[in-house]
């Protein structure tokens, strides 16, 4: 867990421990159900564990608020992110049924009580959030209307979706017409695999 513990030094025990159950768990998951491209899971914890967690380092969600993570696929980022934030809620979502089933395995054996999955489609969903997380599931333009009405009425300060995306998000964004903000990773992490990677940040409300 050396990139984890690297980037993230304030661990406790507990999060260490979790986050290497989630790596072994996951590896499982993915030999049964294709959560990842088997390429992808020899670089698990750089591509997929730490990119989930690139969110933390533009966004720290409040104790006792709510996020939902849509298109979660294997419970990315909302897993790891869970983990991290012990105090916040997290509802990860996505239509395909075997990948939520093993999300809620594996939320159920890393005694992650701050998590429900659900297989349901983003613009389903009843419950109202303070924050949005996902990792590039479609243009944002096609996106964001999915989500528009998923926020609290008083939600929390910074409110909003946070998306992660790579490449060159300039015609995507003036496309949308979105009051877009970006956050490089690569100002974060030094790997080479970020140097493309950014958070995509757009107002609730908007």
């Amino acid at each position: 867990m050396s990139l984890l513990t690297h980037y993230f030094p304030d661990l406790t025990p507990l999060q260490k421990k979790q986050f290497a159950q989630l790596e072994t768990e996951f590896r499982a998951w993915n030999e049964k159900v294709n959560l990842v491209a088997r390429p992808d899971i020899e670089n698990l914890e750089e591509r997929h564990l730490l990119h989930s967690l690139g969110l933390a380092k533009v966004v720290q969600f409040p104790a006792g608020s709510a996020v939902l993570d849509v298109g979660t696929g294997g419970g990315l980022p909302g897993l790891p992110l869970a983990i991290l934030f012990p105090e916040v809620q997290f509802h990860l979502v996505d239509s395909i049924g075997k990948k939520i089933r093993a999300v809620q395995f594996m939320a159920g054996a890393l005694g992650l009580d701050n998590v429900t999955a659900e297989q349901i489609r983003a613009e389903q969903v009843k419950t109202k959030f303070d924050f949005v997380v996902s990792r590039a599931v479609a243009r944002l333009a096609e996106f964001h209307p999915w989500i528009a009405r998923s926020y609290k009425v008083h939600p929390a300060p910074g409110a909003g979706l946070y998306y992660l995306k790579g490449g060159d998000l300039s015609q995507e964004i003036a496309e949308s017409g979105l009051p877009a903000r970006t956050a490089s990773l690569s100002d974060f992490f030094q790997e080479e695999y970020f140097e493309t990677k950014k958070v995509v940040f757009i107002p609730a409300g908007k």
